[in-house]
């Protein structure tokens, strides 16, 4: 294919914002903005249908993988040419409307205006989205696009299975999205992904656009402590074995972890579950999670060493057992610096005010770039709030990232910076990720 003279088609808004409002239908929350579509639920099935029939009626070649990812490209057999968006469609139990959807949905209206134009880019364009980002439902979180580049094999996936005991690979053929296209999947030329920011600080700069350069390094740990459960009001406090306390100085600590090291360091204790979680019992075990991250590699390892004494050092305080299990350990990931100075240059062209900034949240995105270059657009989000139903970004913010996406994967796929990538694909190799 010849590419086109031309500039990247505008993108239609008001279409854009009619998919994103017509998917947030699909397990909506009553009496919210909210959706609840986790993933391999009948909701995400009903989802997944709608956005493939969006996809099949621009007449996008569909191919659905053995993990249920599903890859639409504008010509046929040609995945590994093309310019490749895309991002996610589940959601946590308490999601908004626009985490991961806009990205698969602008790629969507990216190709829509592309084909509407009648220019023809020298390179196909793909969308994509991928199952089980979120990991609310099966750890880890990026499993579909984790095991697409090569990361974890389909099997052991497959075999996964959520908090009642239910297998991925059961659920997939439940909902009919188990795919024959093999797992790894087909490596891209390049990978765009548009997100909202997901947090405060585009907003605080009233700044339009984050220029993402990369994604913090994430270690989520499982936290089991035992002690004896026994009566509220006749066991004097220094007989206890109190696993409750212990936990609730476990969360303490992790807040203090945290400000201690600074800089991009966040840790967090987002579930603790008590047995027998009684008014009148003292609580005899205790199940918690602790979610660490770090832009820096050795400052994320430094945490981790941090939290494993902690919880020695509390549960043997209190005579307490613990056991400690990493559930999800992914490393932080540098975006292509090429790709990064595309997005900055696109964005100062179109007069949007922008910021360099990594991203707090895992991404898609972040398992591409495993294989392919990649970047990420952001847009802001409201109060920064997101996995939420209030989760808010404005119409026009969010057609100034669609009309920035355009502009970037248009000058991907036409070859603007094609002498910058080609060492790094020629290192990487093509085709199939291994």
């Amino acid at each position: 294919m010849s590419g086109s003279g031309g500039g990247a088609p505008r993108i239609d808004g008001a279409r854009l914002m009619g998919r994103l409002d017509a998917l947030a239908q699909i397990g909506a929350i009553e009496g919210t903005q909210g959706n609840c579509r986790l993933a391999l639920t009948d909701e995400d099935r009903d989802g997944r249908d709608l956005v493939g029939t969006w996809m099949a009626d621009l007449g996008l070649e569909l191919t659905v993988d053995g993990l249920g990812n599903v890859v639409a490209c504008t010509e046929p057999g040609r995945v590994a040419d093309s310019v490749m968006m895309g991002s996610h469609i589940d959601t946590v139990a308490t999601g908004g409307r626009y985490d991961g959807n806009l990205g698969v949905l602008a790629g969507l209206e990216v190709i829509e205006s592309v084909l509407a134009s009648g220019q023809t880019p020298a390179r196909p364009l793909s969308v994509a989205y991928f199952t089980d980002e979120e990991g609310s439902r099966f750890a880890p979180d990026m499993l579909g696009s984790l095991a697409y580049v090569g990361g974890m094999a389909l099997e052991e996936a497959l075999e996964i299975t959520d908090r009642d005991g239910i297998a991925v690979g059961d659920e997939l053929d439940r909902i009919g999205y188990r795919g024959p296209a093999p797992v790894p999947g087909t490596v891209p030329y390049a990978y765009m992904e548009l997100h909202i920011e997901q947090g405060p600080v585009l907003e605080f700069h009233e700044t339009q656009i984050g220029v993402v350069e990369g994604v913090q390094g994430i270690s989520w740990t499982e936290v089991t402590l035992s002690g004896q459960s026994n009566h509220a009001g006749t066991t004097p406090m220094p007989l206890r074995r109190d696993a409750g306390l212990a936990a609730c100085r476990i969360a303490g600590e992790v807040r203090e972890l945290a400000h201690n090291i600074g800089d991009s360091q966040v840790g967090t204790v987002g579930s603790i579950s008590l047995v027998p979680n009684l008014v009148n019992v003292i609580a005899g075990a205790a199940v918690m999670t602790v979610d660490l991250r770090n832009t820096s590699e050795p400052m994320l390892q430094h945490a981790e060493a941090r939290l494993d004494e902690i919880v020695s050092r509390i549960a043997e305080g209190e005579h307490l057992d613990a056991a400690m299990r990493r559930t999800a350990r992914f490393e932080p990931v540098e975006f292509h610096p090429a790709v990064i100075d595309l997005v900055e240059r696109c964005a100062a062209e179109a007069g949007l005010t922008h910021r360099r900034m990594p991203s707090g949240a895992g991404h898609d995105a972040q398992m591409l770039a495993r294989v392919c270059p990649t970047a990420m657009i952001f847009v802001p989000s409201f109060d920064g709030v997101s996995h939420n139903p209030a989760e808010y970004t404005s119409p026009e913010d969010i057609e100034a990232g669609a009309n920035l996406l355009a502009d970037v994967v248009w000058r991907l796929a036409n070859g603007d910076i094609d002498s910058a990538l080609a060492g790094d694909r020629d290192a990487a190799g093509n085709g199939t990720a291994a």
